[in-house]
């Protein structure tokens, strides 16, 4: 079974940067297309970045363009979020998600997209 393990959260002053991760088990991460989703509190949860299983593609939510970067790790089975000039608005909970890609290199913007998820890491930004 693929298990899917957040890192890297923390609490920040607005401004701050902070690079989250997530490791995931298993043997095909090479066809796993991944996305970062938040949740804040009393917010459903939201789409913030995509990257296709390659990571050769990539796309951002609108609040988080030019300030977060998605990357991935295909020899680590690691895929990253670089979150700079954070704000008191990015505090959430931050969740990974992946799917298998068995043909295309596209990414998933959609929580329906997906179906491995992690338990997510908490970003706290004060301001």
């Amino acid at each position: 079974q693929v298990r899917l393990v957040e890192s890297g959260g923390g609490l920040v002053q607005a401004g701050d940067s902070l690079k989250l991760s997530c490791a995931v088990s298993g043997r095909t991460f090479n066809n796993y297309a991944m996305a970062w989703f938040r949740q804040a509190p009393g917010k459903d949860r939201e789409f913030v970045a995509a990257i296709s299983r390659s990571g050769s593609s990539t796309f951002y939510a609108d609040p988080v363009k030019g300030r977060f970067t998605i990357s991935k790790d295909n020899a680590k089975n690691t895929v990253y979020l670089q979150m700079n000039s954070l704000k008191a608005d990015d505090t959430a909970v931050y969740s990974c998600a992946g799917r298998v890609t068995l043909s295309g290199d596209n990414y998933y913007s959609t929580l329906r997209d997906y179906y491995n998820w992690g338990q997510g890491t908490q970003v706290t930004v004060s301001s």
